[in-house]
């Protein structure tokens, strides 16, 4: 697909800077004529079409749009944050906003921190990741009319569809649910699940697609009961918790595979197992391409898009309450990404 041009582009053609071309089409007459008609002739030229979306949020203060930047979590799932981060910040730059990060104690703190960024006009809107149950901080941005997009649903009551809160997600169940029946569809019976504690929305919501699949082949009539044969461990995240839950799965009966709630307990369980039988992960994160362990990969790309487009639309981080199919809310589809590891030792 052919890149659209960019105001960058414009700059660069015209030979003028992009704060000149944001003023040719702004405010034209504060650029002198025949500046104006350079930068119009390199518009036309290239075919540039200004991202109204952009300019919405351009037009009130600052172009910047905050993120907290988490602390790292460990070295395999915590890069999903970071990757996500980058491809929002460019696709931020292609249209002129820029991206600003700031740290927090907690979910709390980084409430606080977000009223001093609004306040002072550093920062016209927020993206919020790492939602919880309960999540204290989208209840009170609202109520103090902040802008803000989350990269996680709610998980509370009316997650799918409350109008007081945009969204972008990606459906764990879905991913999960196909990594599973594809373990299913090649003749594997019992597939064992490793994930979290109960209570954690985004983990809650993978093990739903593992389960769903494997009740969904115990009604197959062809299934010889898979369902009743399936076993699930919950463990905190972590790559010698994925190890002692195999052991755990093990202990309990065979398992033929498993799949995992991430790449830290898959990589765990991979080694556990000495590769002797297939495991998927979720994230797809380097450690698992570099050790050939399948997984579920996030489209971080088409979030960061989604983000973007809430923030900077007809909404601008505001729910409206619009039309009933206004979209609000993205759950956006992962994607199985599988591999064959070379044969480990076990653990």
């Amino acid at each position: 697909m052919q890149r659209l041009p960019t105001i960058v582009d414009v700059a660069s053609t015209a030979g003028v800077s992009r704060q000149t071309v944001s003023n040719v089409l702004n405010s034209p007459d504060i650029v002198k004529p025949e500046t104006r008609i350079r930068v119009e002739a390199a518009i036309a030229s290239l075919g540039y079409h200004p991202h109204e979306s952009a300019r919405r949020l351009r037009m009130r203060k600052s172009s910047t749009i905050g993120i907290r930047l988490d602390p790292q979590t460990d070295g395999i799932s915590g890069s999903v944050l970071d990757r996500f981060l980058h491809a929002l910040t460019e696709q931020a730059a292609e249209q002129g906003l820029r991206i600003l990060l700031f740290t927090a104690r907690d979910h709390h703190d980084e409430v606080t921190q977000i009223e001093r960024l609004r306040d002072t006009g550093d920062v016209d809107a927020f993206v919020l990741t790492s939602t919880t149950l309960g999540d204290p901080r989208t209840t009170r941005l609202a109520e103090l009319g902040v802008s803000f997009v989350t990269f996680g649903r709610p998980w509370g009551v009316d997650d799918m569809d409350d109008p007081a809160h945009l969204w972008v997600d990606v459906d764990g169940r879905s991913g999960l649910h196909e990594g599973t029946s594809a373990y299913l569809s090649a003749g594997l019976r019992r597939v064992g699940y490793i994930g979290w504690p109960a209570g954690s929305g985004s983990g809650d919501d993978r093990m739903r697609g593992w389960r769903d699949a494997m009740l969904e082949a115990a009604q197959s009539p062809a299934s010889g009961g898979v369902g009743l044969d399936a076993l699930s461990v919950a463990v905190e995240d972590g790559v010698s918790q994925g190890a002692e839950a195999y052991r755990l799965l093990r202990a309990a009966g065979e398992v033929d595979a498993v799949v995992c709630a991430s790449d830290s307990l898959a990589l765990g369980a991979l080694l556990a197992s000495g590769g002797a039988i297939p495991v998927t992960g979720y994230d797809d994160t380097p450690v698992a391409a570099a050790v050939g362990l399948s997984s579920v990969r996030q489209p971080l790309d088409e979030v960061a898009a989604g983000v973007l487009e809430l923030l900077t639309g007809a909404h601008a981080g505001r729910s409206t309450g619009g039309p009933a199919n206004d979209p609000r809310h993205r759950l956006v589809r992962p994607r199985l990404v599988t591999r064959s590891p070379a044969p480990l030792p076990p653990r």
